[in-house]
């Protein structure tokens, strides 16, 4: 996969705005330049639309939305964008966090209105990093919902999705403008195709095992939660077309994926009282800091796997989520009516155990932090029923990539942007700083959904000057 000269190309149909990926992103995109009135298609490598959205919860956080509205809920831009700032610890693009965040609650409310996707609003818990409830999903609260809900959306736009079409090469002039791409059919035939504009929506590295083990090797042996498709190209293309890259060492990891399931666990068992313990039974980290940050913490342990411990109260924070539900009714929670009990089901050290959960509780009652830095005051005790779920450390999407400016357009070193390359998305340099304690609740699908639709609009604008 590359770059082709452009010059001596010939292509039998152009389209004005081309998209490659139809997960979030890429949905997003091509809803956003048909509404501006571009002819638009979108190259789909697989045989049906699902990507990365279709394998996450499918929550988009936002501000100042007209759901938080009609919550009471007093959210800003600012108080977003400064979350951002902060989970990142300021090591990141401080003024494309503001737009992302400003851009945020119009995205939502669009795709409300405008395209019929049914958010509801998640309350009752605050994810990590987040100063307000702004999680938007869907009723089910799962990707395969989201991802749905966009393709009939696009469907309802009359937008042309072709799948099982691979894009290989790009074609660009000599100035780097892009003329065209190669389509691989399954078959092994190439087409050729033109476009005015393309966007590259196709998401991060993370199913390429040999760029994660460049770029991020302190994750490279955990599970891969991903979508196998996300192999780089939108990187490699960017980078021979002279474009510049940042954050490579940035990532979202999960610090309890049901093994196993494969399901992610709700991180709010663990924020609301719940704590984690490995093998031996024994607490190994402050497992509320993040669940990116804790997926690295969660592999290192025995067997690479650790339990969330928690309670009857805790769970039905839980079982509003199909996620948690489908390991339950599938026998992934573990239940006992004492910690001794629970401790002998999932194969701990029951001594072990007993004496873990005492010290959270003892710090509970006190008040204070513990060596890893975790406070516990304000949660309520652990009761019986206790539960307990088996979970691993997995990598779900990476956060690196090309850098963009507030319009979606791809950049040089020199900041100069390529004359009709956009990207959003996984394909993007996301809003997490350089590693994984940066990833904000939510950052992969705010900035799919939000620079989809900044890239789409864009890409129309260029083909309507053209």
């Amino acid at each position: 996969m590359g770059i082709r000269a452009a010059k001596g190309a010939a292509f039998p149909t152009t389209v004005p705005v081309v998209v490659i990926g139809a997960g979030a992103c890429g949905l997003c995109a091509a809803l956003a330049a048909k509404e501006a009135g571009a002819e638009v298609i979108v190259l789909e490598r697989d045989d049906r639309p699902s990507g990365s959205t279709a394998l996450s919860t499918g929550l988009i956080p936002a501000a100042l939305t007209n759901l938080q509205k009609s919550l009471g809920i007093d959210d800003s831009p600012e108080q977003f964008a400064a979350d951002i700032i902060a989970k990142a610890k300021g090591q990141l693009d401080k003024a494309m966090a503001m737009a992302v965040a400003r851009a945020s609650g119009p995205t939502i409310d669009w795709l409300a209105e405008r395209h019929g996707v049914a958010f509801r609003l998640v309350e009752g818990f605050l994810y990590p990093g987040h100063t307000q409830f702004r999680m938007h999903g869907t009723p089910n609260r799962t990707g395969v919902e989201l991802e749905a809900a966009l393709l009939a959306a696009a469907e309802r736009s009359g937008i042309d999705i072709v799948t099982n079409a691979l894009v290989t090469d790009l074609f660009a002039h000599e100035d780097g403008r892009i003329a065209g791409v190669s389509i691989q059919r399954p078959d092994g035939a190439e087409e050729p195709l033109g476009c005015e504009a393309l966007v590259l929506a196709c998401n991060g590295f993370g199913g390429n095992r040999a760029m994660v083990r460049e770029y991020i090797p302190e994750i490279a042996d955990a599970d891969y939660q991903g979508h196998v498709g996300n192999t780089g190209e939108a990187v490699r293309w960017g980078l021979a077309l002279g474009a510049t890259v940042a954050d490579m060492g940035s990532y979202q990891g999960h610090g309890a994926v049901a093994h196993p399931h494969g399901n992610p666990i709700v991180w709010a068992l663990l924020t609301e009282g719940g704590i984690q313990v490995n093998a031996r039974g024994e607490r190994f980290s402050n497992e509320v800091r993040g669940y990116s940050e804790q997926a690295v913490d969660v592999v290192s342990q025995p067997g690479r796997i650790a339990w969330n411990i928690y309670d009857g109260q805790r769970e039905e924070l839980a079982l509003d989520f199909t996620d948690y539900r489908e390991v339950k009714a599938l026998g992934g929670v573990r239940q006992a009516a004492s910690i001794e009990a629970l401790a002998e089901q999932i194969g701990v050290p029951p001594d072990a155990l007993a004496r873990t959960v005492a010290e959270a509780e003892a710090l509970r009652a006190a008040g204070g932090s513990d060596r890893f830095g975790r406070n516990f005051a304000g949660k309520a005790p652990l009761r019986a029923p206790f539960l307990a779920v088996k979970v691993t450390g997995a990598l779900f999407h990476t956060q690196g990539g090309l850098v963009i400016d507030a319009e979606a357009r791809v950049l040089r070193p020199d900041g100069r942007p390529l004359p009709n390359l956009l990207a959003g998305g996984g394909a993007a340099r996301g809003l997490s700083g350089p590693s994984r304690w940066g990833y904000l609740s939510g950052n992969g699908l705010l900035t799919a959904t939000v620079l989809g639709r900044i890239a789409g609009m864009n890409a129309a604008r260029m083909v309507a000057s053209q």
